[in-house]
């Protein structure tokens, strides 16, 4: 079975990380734009892509407000087995890894940084400069280029936001070979039942969160 290691996620690189290209426009604004605080709930549905150092992994994306559910393609492999659904529970501050033989739920913290990006505003965001207008996913854009700094690592993004909904589309490291986008992606309202705790799962908490198996 194929494994899609914790330390690879959608948004982490290592453990907790998140074009050649000239800049169109040098219009910087604050980087509170997009904040999820200001802006409404967002429900969509899509593919997601991500590719690190020539590796491209993949997964099945369901967004409702601050619950994110991923589908993998291939499976997350922890101590306590195969997980290839994750849960986010920003509300609880929670993540929740499906290990379907088991019947259990390795409920872990969720750490900010590892989160998928779904909203333009990003952890340790110091500075936005809008390039222009773009596309995206075959959805109308904003490009801009953003400078991030993170416990010390200053590291600089290229950002599609989408123009309707106000959501990353696609978000491309100018300093390593790190990207996340969507190759298809539907605006529409999404279950409550994908985000909750599935019948006869049994929690088992995991402080120190879910280590790969190497």
């Amino acid at each position: 079975m194929s494994v899609f290691p914790v330390t690879h996620r959608l948004w982490g690189h290592g453990r907790s990380v998140c074009l050649a290209l000239s800049l169109l426009a040098g219009i910087t604004i604050s980087p509170a734009w997009g904040a999820d605080s200001a802006a409404p709930a967002v429900e969509f549905s899509g593919t997601l892509i991500k590719q690190v150092e020539g590796r491209r992994h993949q997964a099945q994306v369901f967004v409702k407000g601050d619950r994110i559910r991923l589908e993998y393609k291939y499976a997350i492999k922890t101590d306590y087995g195969y997980a290839a659904i994750e849960i986010i529970r920003l509300d609880k501050a929670e993540t929740w890894y499906l290990l379907a033989q088991r019947k259990e739920l390795l409920v872990t913290p969720v750490d900010v940084d590892d989160v998928l990006p779904v909203r333009p505003a990003l952890p340790g965001e110091k500075e936005r400069v809008l390039v222009g207008d773009a596309t995206a996913v075959g959805r109308a854009a904003q490009l801009f280029e953003v400078r991030t700094d993170r416990h010390g690592r200053v590291e600089r993004f290229f950002e599609w936001v989408d123009v309707e909904a106000g959501i990353v589309l696609k978000l491309v490291s100018r300093d390593r070979d790190w990207s996340v986008e969507y190759e298809r992606i539907r605006l529409s309202p999404q279950p409550d039942y994908y985000f909750d705790e599935p019948h006869g799962y049994k929690r088992r908490p995991s402080p120190a969160g879910p280590r790969v198996q190497g």
